[in-house]
């Protein structure tokens, strides 16, 4: 997948390397300054993720390794004036996957590029509407934010037929919802809706389905603003395993103490607060009234 270099105006370009969206065929991808969206486009089989899709989600996630950015996964929207139900994925390529066997299990076809979405540097936000089942939920699984809505069913019913959910979710949903849940789920083939998951902190957020990309650009909003650098390593050492704690927090802090960016923006914070102190005190209030954001202590 060739990358080029395009003039875009405003927000949507920043001059770096941009993915080529037109050679896409699974994806639709819309690339920002700060982020990148990628919708996964298979309607016809309900978003189904097969061998081409998994090879462009690895062209994303290659772009992203070299150029770090937010990455904003969601499925077909939904149009309730045309009656169109949203979906995200409805698992793997059933046709595909029922023609795989051993060889092609042991190469992790699914559990790689999940795996891979999951180490990317920034964060990424999983835009959940209708079934997110089987492959699907367990590409969910791997973002770091999960948004829903009432709609959203998510569960892994492979048990069901003759397989395991062999992508991640005998492990991340366990560390997700908890054993008792998750067992459930992987075992006796639960499906849960919207109201569940956002009981159970599968998704931290629930709107409407045509609220759903804006809730995701939002939160992605919340994450840009912050220091990029700052999150990044945050990412990394929340996912560091508990026995290089503290040593890798003590390290990563030293780091960042000496980035330009933890300068400007504690000076910035500095600035503001001296401002706030040099603003002049409310006027005295007259004819025996109370100044606004004062008490009456006689």
């Amino acid at each position: 997948m060739a990358e080029t270099i395009q003039e875009t105006a405003g927000e949507a370009y920043d001059g770096g390397p941009r993915l080529d969206a037109s050679a896409f065929t699974t994806l639709v991808v819309e690339e920002l300054a700060d982020r990148l969206a990628v919708r996964l486009h298979r309607p016809e089989v309900r978003n189904a993720i097969d061998q081409t899709m998994v090879d462009e989600l690895h062209l994303v996630c290659a772009h992203l390794e070299r150029t770090p950015k937010i990455l904003i996964l969601s499925g077909t929207p939904s149009d309730p004036g045309a009656g169109v139900k949203g979906i995200f994925a409805s698992g793997a390529d059933i046709a595909q996957l029922r023609e795989r066997r051993r060889d092609d299990a042991l190469a992790g076809i699914n559990s790689g590029v999940f795996e891979r979405i999951a180490r990317l540097p920034m964060p990424v936000i999983a835009a959940l509407d209708g079934f997110a089942l089987g492959g699907g939920a367990e590409l969910a699984y791997a973002a770091d934010f999960r948004i829903g809505t009432p709609e959203l069913r998510m569960g892994n019913p492979e048990t069901n037929l003759g397989i395991l959910a062999a992508a991640g979710a005998t492990w991340r949903l366990k560390e997700l919802v908890g054993e008792p849940l998750a067992k459930e789920i992987l075992l006796a083939g639960k499906v849960l809706r919207g109201q569940e998951c956002l009981a159970v902190g599968l998704v931290t957020e629930l709107v409407e389905g045509p609220e759903l990309d804006g809730a995701a650009h939002a939160l992605a909003d919340r994450i840009a603003a912050q220091d990029a650098l700052a999150v990044r390593i945050s990412k990394a050492v929340f996912h560091a395993p508990r026995e290089v704690h503290p040593v890798i927090d003590t390290l990563a802090q030293g780091m960042l103490f000496e980035s330009q960016a933890k300068f400007d923006r504690m000076q910035a914070f500095l600035d503001r607060k001296n401002t706030d102190r040099k603003k002049p005190a409310a006027p005295a209030a007259t004819n025996g009234e109370t100044a606004p954001g004062t008490t009456d202590d006689k």
